[in-house]
């Protein structure tokens, strides 16, 4: 049973970002702009493209960016093998980030002036 009805959900995402389009669209043209130009480098293929864009989705927890990435990657041929690993790196980056602020909460703690 999944968590949530993805497909719909997906659905919907894209037609509130049609209906965004209609009221703003230099917004999302510009969005669209960012959005494809990573693929004109060719550096990375799609499917590795949409894997990190999965990474960075759980990190900023966009459940928007969830099911389309998730979707694509899927139609790319992504495995779920490929989607751990890559989840896996997010996973450690922010745990790393959190860390690295831990170091910093413990300068402003220690900065403070008996507060």
């Amino acid at each position: 049973m999944a968590m949530h009805d993805w497909d719909n959900y997906r659905k919907q995402i894209v037609a509130g970002v049609s209906e965004f389009g209609k009221l703003s669209p230099d917004t999302v043209k510009g969005y669209a702009a960012l959005s494809g130009a990573g693929a004109k480098t060719s550096h990375f293929d799609a499917k590795t493209r949409e894997l990190i864009a999965l990474a960075v989705a759980i990190s900023l927890r966009c459940d928007g960016c969830i099911t389309v990435h998730a979707a694509a990657a899927k139609k790319l041929g992504a495995t779920e093998e490929e989607l751990a690993e890559a989840l896996g790196v997010a996973v450690s980056v922010n745990a790393g980030a959190a860390i690295v602020y831990s170091t910093r909460t413990f300068d402003a703690f220690r900065a403070a002036q008996g507060a």
